[in-house]
């Protein structure tokens, strides 16, 4: 074999030992959550679940549903939020050039950099003489300002790149800034949408410090809580725990199987400039 054969496989063993490192994690948490309680203590531990059992699958089913219920909601009213706000203001930052705009994009980096304990404080502040606390709509506001500064900077870079001459055709038409932008850009910017749309689901699906601040202990919680005070309340049930873990994140990995071609093309949109 060459050299440069060796140096390849080389490369590709130490790809693959990474990767099984960082992924046997997730390994564990399956084979736990498939796991029975008296083999949960073994020394050494089963590497595969000998008499593997579902029935920390069955307490997810009886016990979680309502979690995850909710934070699906979350999810799904974050991402409409967040792409109502973000989708205009990276279209006009973008395209319209409006007064202060390169201030306005460095806001939205040093948004990016507060850290969420402190916005957490400050929601908790403002919802309490509100009364939104332990409520969802609530929580997808502050879920939202997590993800609407990124937002912006996405559709921003990518509208960048949409051409100027489609942009005065459709005004050369009759349509308005509003129009162009509903008829012409937003159809074009469906990797941009995609992308967004990922991260703000992402983020708010496994958000804690914001939960855990403004809906802990009210009658629809997140996930994220429900695996809390699951871990609390039943700590011997590791099956149970670990299933419930799983659950939890097979949203989240399934969409991101979906949508990753959307998302590669969404973040590399305007990194390259002719």
């Amino acid at each position: 074999m060459s050299r440069s054969g060796k140096r390849t496989w080389g490369k590709t063993a130490i790809g693959l030992l990474l990767t099984g490192t960082m992924l046997f994690p997730v390994y564990w948490m399956l084979n736990v959550s498939f796991t029975r309680d008296q083999d949960m203590r073994k020394s050494p531990p089963d590497l595969f679940p000998a008499h593997a059992t579902l029935a920390g699958y069955r307490t997810v089913l009886d016990e979680q549903l309502p979690y995850l219920g909710t934070s699906l909601a979350i999810g799904l009213g974050t991402v409409v939020l967040t792409v109502a706000l973000s989708a205009p203001a990276g279209y006009a930052l973008a395209k319209l050039r409006p007064r202060g705009g390169g201030l306005l994009g460095f806001l939205l980096l040093a948004a990016q950099m507060i850290p969420g304990i402190i916005m957490a404080m400050g929601f908790y502040a403002i919802y309490l003489q509100l009364g939104l606390l332990q409520s969802v709509p609530g929580l997808i506001v502050a879920d939202s300002t997590l993800a609407v500064p990124f937002a912006v900077l996405i559709f921003t870079a990518f509208m960048s790149g949409i051409p100027g001459e489609l942009l005065q055709a459709a005004q050369m038409d009759g349509a308005g800034p509003l129009r162009t932008f509903r008829s012409v850009v937003l159809p074009m910017s469906r990797n941009a949408v995609v992308t967004v749309s990922l991260f703000a689901f992402l983020w708010s699906w496994s958000d804690f410090v914001l939960a855990g601040t403004l809906v802990n202990g009210g009658a629809h919680e997140p996930i994220t809580l429900g695996i809390y005070h699951y871990i609390g309340n039943n700590n011997q049930e590791w099956n149970a725990i670990m299933a419930t873990a799983v659950v939890a994140s097979l949203p989240a990995a399934v969409i991101l199987v979906l949508a990753q071609r959307y998302v590669a093309a969404g973040v590399t949109a305007g990194a390259v400039k002719d």
